[in-house]
């Protein structure tokens, strides 16, 4: 039987009414809605009161929830803790004993080398800095890498000085003023350094990419031996940079070579030091150097 299409409650007047009211509550609930959103649009910092009444009063039932997250996170990473326990402490251990036979052969290492300088009276060169400044500005947007010295003419830096960071090499004076002084940036295409591998002395170039990398080039070609991590220190030849100076680590290999990372990152750099080349640097150290008395005397 098809339902009746008279909705009306009855003959009863007070559902009737009861339905009228619920009608007239509705649409007075709408409407005052509406006023409320149009006045909050007109003042946003109207109602920032009751909104504060509200959050107070939410608050204990929010801080009571994140606790409960906040200890049911604890307990599943204890939980899980627990079970990998036995493979956490297995694979520190196996840490442990690698990084135990690794300080044993450094120790040896050390001690080899201090036998060896022993043995040929040899001493460690650091050469005196002509100047110690700011890099106050250096070029991010351009194809060439130059970077700004505080330093110039009247703190004694002349062109073709090698400028250094604590990291390692930066550049070289490329331009002197009487107070600046212009640097050409390692990492520019223009630079060119004698490089060699710090743990087996291979010659190689590098020459800057533009883009803050350098390209190694090997001068013995045939199989590429480089690989990954092995740091590049200055070799000395030529008579400008002076040797043992770190400047690239090796990010991937190529053909021919290797593309590695500038250790000393001009963005970053605040001071630098200037230093002497090194034919003159060795020259001066010659002069000033005590002379040896003949035997006998």
């Amino acid at each position: 039987m098809a339902p009746s299409s008279n909705r009306r409650p009855g003959s009863s007047r007070r559902a009737q009414y009861s339905t009228f009211l619920g009608y007239v509550i509705a649409f007075a609930g709408v409407i005052a809605g509406a006023v409320l959103l149009l006045f909050s649009l007109d003042n946003t910092s109207a109602f920032a009161g009751l909104r504060s009444e509200a959050s107070d009063v939410v608050a204990p039932a929010a801080e009571a929830a994140a606790a409960t997250r906040s200890e049911s996170q604890g307990f599943w990473s204890i939980l899980s803790g627990y079970f990998t326990y036995g493979v956490r402490v297995s694979r520190n251990e196996r840490e442990l004993a690698l990084a135990r036979v690794r300080l044993a052969e450094a120790t040896a290492l050390a001690d080899e080398n201090r036998r060896l300088k022993a043995l040929l009276n040899l001493r460690d060169s650091e050469p005196k800095p002509i100047a110690v400044a700011r890099l106050i500005g250096s070029t991010s947007t351009s194809t060439r890498r130059f970077a700004l010295l505080g330093a110039g003419r009247n703190d004694g830096v002349q062109v073709g000085m090698p400028v250094r960071s604590p990291l390692g090499l930066v550049g070289r004076v490329l331009e002197v003023g009487d107070r600046t002084s212009r640097v050409l940036l390692i990492s520019d295409t223009e630079s060119v350094v004698p490089v060699r591998r710090a743990s087996d002395g291979m010659p190689a170039f590098a020459t800057g990419r533009g883009d803050g990398t350098l390209q190694l080039r090997l001068i013995n070609l045939g199989t590429n031996p480089l690989r990954p991590g092995d740091a590049f220190v200055t070799s000395g030849s030529g008579g400008l940079y002076w040797p043992g100076t770190a400047i690239a680590v090796v990010t991937r290999t190529t053909r021919d070579g290797a593309i590695a990372r500038a250790l000393s990152d001009p963005g970053t750099t605040e001071f630098v030091q200037v230093q002497p080349l090194w034919e003159e640097g060795v020259a001066a150290q010659q002069l000033t150097a005590p002379k040896s008395k003949p035997e006998g005397q």
